[in-house]
């Protein structure tokens, strides 16, 4: 029986090299939850606990850490990620290219080259073309966008 604890030793180790390799070469917090719980069994086979034992730790640390220790890394860990896509366009200048009324259904701005079509957020406002704005959302393919002040 003793074999058979070496030979699914190593198979726990190969997991946690695998895990390790993706997370290294991803770090986006993807598989080190489940590298922990692998360490948890690899332990507990160690040790001598059974095949079942071994997959029950694995499982229950690796949800553990996951739902513990995810927030924590999300916002402390990696918090210089730049935003890409419409999340970088959020807060952002733009400049009205067609006057921009929303019970008309017209409007349209430009940010970094790009057309867009544009409502404004209050309802009731008119923003003329000229006017520079700032990006609230993207709503779809439209921006929301607020008069600077």
């Amino acid at each position: 029986m003793k074999g058979v604890y070496a030979v699914v030793a190593v198979y726990w180790l190969v997991g946690i090299i695998v895990l390790l390799v993706i997370e290294a070469l991803t770090m986006g917090l993807t598989t080190i939850w489940f590298a922990g719980g692998a360490v948890a069994a690899f332990i507990a086979c160690v040790a001598g606990a059974d095949l079942f034992v071994q997959i029950v730790l694995f499982v229950v640390v690796s949800l553990v850490l996951l739902i513990f220790t995810r927030p924590f890394a999300k916002r402390y860990i990696n918090k210089e990620t730049e935003k890409t896509n419409v999340e970088g366009i959020i807060g952002r200048e733009a400049r009205v290219t067609e006057c921009i009324n929303n019970r008309m259904d017209t409007g349209e701005a430009v940010i970094s080259g790009q057309h867009w079509s544009a409502r404004a957020a209050d309802d009731n406002e008119i923003i003329d073309q000229g006017s520079m704005v700032t990006v609230e959302e993207v709503r779809g393919v439209r921006l929301i966008v607020r008069t600077m002040k």
